[in-house]
């Protein structure tokens, strides 16, 4: 079954909440507990989750009083597949299209490379598909409720 990581997961709910926040917040940014406490999510585990979002060049992070995360780039620059290559590395249908090696069966495997261009349209799908069009689809939850986002995990 594909399924997308918890973490990854995590992270598309803060990269539309950061677009979402772009207009209203000083320069858009939130911190890792605000968004970790307006979704139910660990905090620990939302820093974590940022972090690595920063050294993928995704967001910016920025320290201080006033300081938080916010979008490194606009929302219709930022693809699912980038935050999901971000999170948790490449896009991988079978075990031979992640690993190096080659398993017992790669030479006479009938479905491999059906299977890697089921990937290709899979990544080519998530490509297409940015952190502007997520943002569009509904509004964030505002702070004083307590709203629960329920993944598909």
């Amino acid at each position: 079954m594909l399924r997308l990581s918890k973490k990854a997961d995590y992270a598309l709910i803060a990269m539309k909440h950061l677009a979402l926040r772009g207009d209203r917040a000083p320069a858009g940014s939130s911190s890792a507990r605000e968004i970790a406490e307006l979704y139910d999510i660990p905090i620990e585990l939302m820093a974590k989750v940022l972090q690595r979002l920063v050294r993928g060049g995704l967001l910016a992070s920025h320290q201080g009083t006033r300081g938080g995360y916010q979008l490194a780039r606009i929302p219709a620059q930022i693809s699912v597949a980038d935050v999901i290559q971000a999170i948790d590395g490449p896009v991988a249908v079978t075990a031979c299209s992640a690993e190096e090696g080659q398993c017992e069966q790669f030479s006479k495997c009938n479905v491999r490379d059906p299977l890697w261009r089921v990937r290709e349209r899979i990544l080519s799908a998530l490509g297409e598909c940015t952190i502007a069009e997520l943002a569009a689809d509904s509004p964030a939850p505002e702070p004083a409720k307590t709203a629960v986002f329920h993944t598909h995990s």
